[in-house]
């Protein structure tokens, strides 16, 4: 589109003047024509606006049809049509925080407050005032047997590899994680140079097909693992079990691909497939994945090691838990990411129906730690559709010390959900390899609006948890939080998901009854247990 509009322009051009050589009526033609050469001209340069870039003077009717559309949407999910289902002013407020717009409404809410599922935090009487509050609470990550503990912020980027992104993507998130202070995750995909370039914290994330830490036949391998892990950049290491978009489902990175650059990165053959397994080859029982993470923090000089998951078999994760307690060691946090996660490309089977969703796995997993009496050995990240400040209150208020969010990034990267992920044909430069999309978008403005995105949405979950009279995010609990069951019911998140007894969950202990069955199931020497 761009070198057609280039082109073009030329040829008019030269066909206005020659024309005006032998045509009085040249001067008409070019003031017809002038105004849209000089749009198209002005929009290649300007850096704002990807779509403007890529599409010169076509790209404007984007940004007609949304202004002539009501500033206030209605407040709905929409369609698979439309992209992942995010509500419309979800994706408005995005926008705003990233670019630094106003973000309040007028008229109120604009929610069906009467509906099933409606849900909202609980106000105080007594308000703490948010101008004294610390804006940017952080936690810190690191057990007993860290070395080198990190102080993490309440909301870092999620999961998004190289490849899935490109390369001006990744530059943008990190160099934003740089400017806000908070964690860039690499994704399965390997620890690139453009993770590593603007300087910005980096959570390292090891995959099935282990990227950038294996042998050349696909096994783990300790020396390549420890050359990046000592990284300074590198601040955490995170083992991925799973991830909720396509839980149990392995990769397959194409030939066509798989250039010499992700071949470097990915330590594989360049022009050849790769396959990235549904498990692990490093370890096949609960008992080998906690000391394979023990293992990872010796390797890595003692910084955090934990793990990813989407919950699937309770019975599987209680196991880990006997694991932990058994041998007494501990990963320094669990990411529950749940099965509303994104991804670029999955079957639409495991998309939507194969993992459990957030919600109901941040409250099993929290329980699970808090019945063997290790809730305090790690912490919780919760992932999985995290947009706001209130998504962020709703997961805390079900145990989570801190969020990951990667959809909203990507907004905030000036994703319009044209859904060409899986295409290479984004348009907007976000998640494709092509150059002449890729150019669209601009790291130097746009690593600000992923700073500015991360900071006012972290200063609307401090005014938030502040409203309701909460001086510190760890004072959050599932009573803070009510839904609407049916139209005459409400609860609060703990009556919808009680908290278990410390320690019930122990040899000699008081076991719930919901809990019983999957117990019996659970070991750990082995997954499988009947």
């Amino acid at each position: 589109m761009r070198k057609m509009f280039i082109a073009g322009s030329i040829a008019i051009s030269a066909m206005i003047l020659l024309w005006g050589y032998y045509s009085p009526n040249a001067l008409f033609w070019f003031l017809l024509v002038g105004p849209v050469i000089y749009m198209g001209v002005a929009d290649m340069v300007q850096t704002r606006q990807s779509i403007r870039r890529n599409f010169p003077v076509a790209g404007r009717l984007r940004y007609v049809f949304e202004d002539l559309r009501p500033k206030i949407q209605q407040y709905f999910v929409e369609s698979d049509t439309d992209g992942a289902p995010i509500n419309r002013n979800e994706r408005s407020v995005i926008y705003q925080r990233a670019k630094k717009q106003i973000d309040t409404v007028p008229f109120g809410t604009q929610l069906d407050v009467y509906a099933e599922g409606y849900e909202w935090i609980t106000h105080s009487i007594a308000p703490k005032d948010f101008h004294k509050m610390n804006h940017s609470p952080r936690v810190k990550f690191g057990g007993s047997e860290c070395k080198q503990p990190y102080d993490m912020s309440v909301l870092n980027v999620s999961a998004m590899s190289f490849g899935s992104l490109s390369k001006n993507a990744i530059l943008a998130l990190n160099a934003g994680a740089k400017i806000g202070g908070f964690a860039h995750n690499t994704g399965e995909g390997g620890l690139s140079p453009y993770h590593l370039e603007p300087g910005g914290d980096v959570i390292w994330q090891i995959g099935t097909g282990y990227f950038g830490a294996r042998t050349e036949d696909g096994n783990f391998s300790d020396a390549a693992f420890q050359k990046n892990a000592t990284r300074p950049n590198v601040k955490m290491i995170e083992i991925k079990l799973s991830q909720g978009a396509k839980p149990g489902h392995g990769g397959i990175l194409p030939a066509a691909k798989n250039t010499a650059e992700i071949a470097a990165i990915r330590l594989v053959k360049a022009g050849t497939t790769v396959f990235s397994p549904p498990f692990h080859s490093a370890f096949s029982t609960p008992k080998e994945l906690i000391l394979f993470v023990k293992k990872l923090r010796e390797l890595s000089g003692g910084k955090p090691v934990g793990f990813k998951l989407c919950v699937g078999r309770k019975s599987e994760f209680l196991s880990i838990c006997k694991a932990m307690v058994q041998l007494n060691t501990y990963p320094d946090f669990i990411t529950v990411d749940g099965g509303e996660g994104g991804t670029g490309a999955a079957p639409p089977e495991f998309t939507n129906f194969v993992g459990m969703p957030l919600l109901d796995a941040l409250a099993f997993v929290d329980n699970a730690l808090r019945g063997f009496g290790i809730r305090n050995e790690m912490k919780l990240i919760a992932s999985g559709k995290i947009l706001t400040g209130f998504h962020m209150v709703r997961a805390m208020a079900l145990g989570a010390d801190t969020c990951n969010c990667a959809r909203a990034m990507m907004m905030a990267l000036g994703c319009i959900q044209a859904l060409e992920c899986n295409k290479n044909t984004c348009p907007t430069g976000v998640a494709t390899q092509d150059p002449y999309f890729m150019k669209g978008l601009v790291v130097e403005d746009k690593k600000v609006r992923v700073a500015n995105y991360h900071k006012n949405t972290v200063e609307s979950f401090v005014e938030l948890i502040g409203a309701a009279g909460i001086d510190h995010p760890d004072k959050i609990n599932r009573t803070h939080v009510y839904r609407r069951v049916f139209m005459n019911m409400v609860k609060t998140y703990e009556e919808i998901y009680p908290t278990i007894p410390e320690g019930c969950l122990l040899e000699g202990g008081d076991v719930p009854f919901d809990y019983e069955d999957y117990m019996k199931k659970s070991g750990a020497e082995s997954f499988e247990v009947e």
